[in-house]
């Protein structure tokens, strides 16, 4: 399912516990992990003295890198290293689009400083911008990070967002014969004025789901769990993962609002915060 894996690293204790899981993933799929530095230039703490200074950013990336690929070799993954300069998020959104990456891996934090470029506005911002599905690790003492994962949670909406996200999770599911657990949320904390009709009720979040199910026949899914509740959805999709012991959440960045209109745009991003397991996300596709 997945060939390119690409890790965004910087060398932090949080960067350090993805890249472990990374290998996980990249044994079972027998995929190359592509090990990135990018190193920020953009800062207004930078200052660059005839190149000086950017040199020894790339000098520290150059180290990370060879830190991260001491250990894939370690571990017997195949990996590939690349040190960049630039804007963190942008670089990483373009490097994975156009060496056709299959999945970005990285935590939602990383180090203070000068090489502290995987902070979590960074990933959200990749999140939002990437193509290519972002699997967000918060490294926090109440992470887990298992795998293979063997409960897949899916969060639908009906809308073509979510749909993306079903047409990742349920094959990831049926290749590691993991239940999937499908859940809509009707929302009724918006204080947002009515849009037209399109807010999610309870005829439509089970159809939602119902929709998941049928495109689950196209799969080797050993069992599908249903889940329909009412409230925040954020709050909801944590609820689901404790009680249903998730190993992961698959879901898309945008819903029935739009990215304009706050469902799963901001769901999302408040999920990658919050959430003790991965968060896949995937973006619109071209």
């Amino acid at each position: 399912m997945y060939e390119d894996i690409l890790l965004p690293y910087d060398g932090s204790d949080g960067a350090a516990a993805v890249l472990h899981h990374a290998s996980e993933i990249a044994h079972w799929a027998d995929a190359t992990v592509h090990v990135l530095f990018v190193a920020d230039t953009t800062r207004d703490s930078v200052t660059v003295v005839e190149g000086r200074t950017v040199d020894a950013l790339v000098q520290q990336g150059e180290d990370v890198v060879d830190e991260a690929t001491a250990t894939l070799e370690t571990l017997g993954v195949d990996y590939t290293s690349t040190v960049l300069q630039g804007n963190p998020a942008p670089t990483i959104v373009e490097y994975a689009d156009e060496t056709d990456q299959d999945l970005v891996v990285m935590p939602t934090h990383g180090r203070e400083g000068i090489s502290g470029h995987l902070i979590g506005s960074v990933t959200e911002k990749v999140v939002r911008l990437s193509p290519v599905p972002v699997l967000a690790a918060r490294m926090q003492p109440d992470e887990q990070l298992e795998f293979p994962y063997e409960d897949v949670l899916i969060p639908t909406d009906g809308s073509p967002g979510a749909a993306e996200a079903v047409q990742h999770g349920l094959p990831l599911a049926s290749t590691l014969d993991a239940t999937v657990h499908a859940l809509s949320v009707t929302d009724d904390t918006s204080l947002l004025p009515d849009f037209g009709g399109d807010e999610l009720d309870d005829a439509a979040a089970t159809e939602a789901i119902d929709d998941l199910v049928a495109a689950a026949d196209d799969y080797d899914i050993p069992e599908i769990v249903r889940h329909v509740e009412q409230g925040d959805p954020a709050e909801r999709i944590r609820e689901c993962i404790e009680a249903n012991d998730v190993d992961v959440v698959v879901m898309g960045t945008t819903g029935r609002r739009g990215t304009d209109r706050i469902l799963l745009g901001s769901v999302a991003e408040k999920t990658v915060r919050s959430a003790p397991v991965p968060v896949i996300t995937v973006g619109k596709s071209d």
